[in-house]
């Protein structure tokens, strides 16, 4: 029981990790989260194949944002030897501007499969579904 509950724990560690990565904007360490052939759709916003490819969509993506908050929770995490699964909500406020009545924040979940891999547990699909998207007055469009 012991190795079942550090899996967890490892894990949880990981999906953490992918909101601190990007409000950051430590690349490296958002990396560290996937597999290098990583599979992550995440609906009408993208679908990307390998770890250089969300990568470099997240730096892009994030590259002009002056602060952004990522929040984690509910996780459900289920682990089966060598791969895992795991659930989990998010909640994302993304300051655009000096402007801090410029934001846009989402609502939604993460459902991952993870495996584990000589350096730890890493997401090698992704899926991510959004349930709400409001913004300040004139963002959207």
């Amino acid at each position: 029981m012991s190795a079942d509950r550090s899996d967890r724990e490892q894990i949880h560690d990981v999906l953490v990790r992918y909101a601190t990565g990007i409000d950051t904007k430590s690349w490296p360490l958002f990396r560290t989260c996937f597999t290098a052939d990583v599979h992550a759709d995440y609906g009408d916003t993208g679908v990307w194949d390998g770890v250089d490819a969300i990568t470099e969509y997240m730096t892009g993506a994030h590259e002009h944002m002056i602060a952004t908050q990522h929040m984690m929770s509910n996780f459900v995490i289920d682990v089966d030897g060598d791969t895992a699964s795991a659930a989990s909500y998010v909640h994302v406020v993304l300051t655009l501007t000096e402007d801090p009545l410029r934001w846009v924040e989402a609502v939604g979940h993460y459902a991952d499969e993870l495996v584990r891999a000589a350096d730890g547990w890493r997401i090698c699909n992704r899926t991510y579904s959004m349930t709400r998207l409001l913004a300040s007055e004139g963002v959207l469009g």
